[in-house]
């Protein structure tokens, strides 16, 4: 039985690249055009929100904000705990109102689809390369200078176990709110692990369903410039954190 249970979950991951892959190719003629000009690309967000809807609608997933606090005005920066590839996909269309870009891991540009547009279109981070983490730092701040807000996962990876428990985040984030003086909005998935789990795992989930998310309370202007560093990401993660403790309060019980 667990047998057919970990093929049938293949088989619906095998559904979901498909799905993938024939969007990523039906609009990759638009976003080439959108990278001939600079002053274009704030239409990338828009295709992003259409093939965001796309994959919810083709692949029969209802997504469902169970809170949703007042946003500050833009750009700012979004930090979410991660915990499925789905996350990514489900972020345009759930904010759909303010344009921003990804700051994410180099090692996607390894990905044969994901390369083109993440490449192009968003913020790579190197971390193992001095030079070109601080690159990725000044893109970001000259990111957030014209206009688009950044969306990050502080913890650098999707967690190999306990998931969705968020593990401690990185400092990046906050180096940039600080730099940068803006807002940060927290975003909290508790769903999304059971939905898609990492491809590579042959029991790992995989099923249509309900994608819930928290939009959390913003961390303001104001408080990121008179918290401490410490004192900043804390408050992040306890905000993350906080609706995960609610639904999953057996990960928390030995703490």
């Amino acid at each position: 039985m667990r047998l057919v249970i970990g093929l049938l979950r293949n088989l619906w991951k095998i559904y979901i690249f498909l799905v993938f892959s024939v969007f990523a190719i039906l609009l990759y003629p638009f976003f080439r055009i959108i990278l001939f000009k600079d002053s274009w690309k704030k239409y990338s967000f828009k295709l992003f929100m259409i093939w965001s809807w796309l994959m919810r609608i083709f692949c029969f997933y209802h997504v469902k904000c169970i809170l949703r606090h007042e946003l500050p005005e833009g750009p700012y920066i979004i930090v979410a705990n991660h915990t499925s590839y789905l996350d990514i996909f489900f972020m345009y269309s759930i904010l759909p109102k303010h344009p921003f870009v990804f700051l994410g891991k180099s090692e996607i540009l390894t990905y044969p689809i994901i390369r083109t547009y993440f490449k192009n279109l968003n913020i790579p981070v190197f971390r193992y390369d001095k030079k070109k983490v601080g690159l990725s730092f000044n893109l970001a701040l000259e990111a957030i200078e014209e206009g688009w807000s950044l969306v990050i996962f502080p913890e650098g990876t999707i967690p190999s176990e306990k998931i969705p428990k968020t593990i401690a985040f990185k400092n990046g984030a906050f180096k940039i709110a600080k730099s940068a003086n803006v807002p940060i909005v927290p975003i909290t998935f508790t769903t999304n692990h059971k939905l898609f789990s990492d491809p590579t795992m042959f029991y790992g989930p995989a099923r249509p369903g309900v994608s819930r998310f928290y939009i959390g309370q913003a961390v303001t202007k104001e408080e990121v410039e008179t918290l401490s560093f410490t004192e900043l990401k804390k408050l992040c993660f306890d905000r993350v954190e906080e609706p995960l403790r609610k639904e999953y309060p057996s990960l928390f019980q030995n703490e």
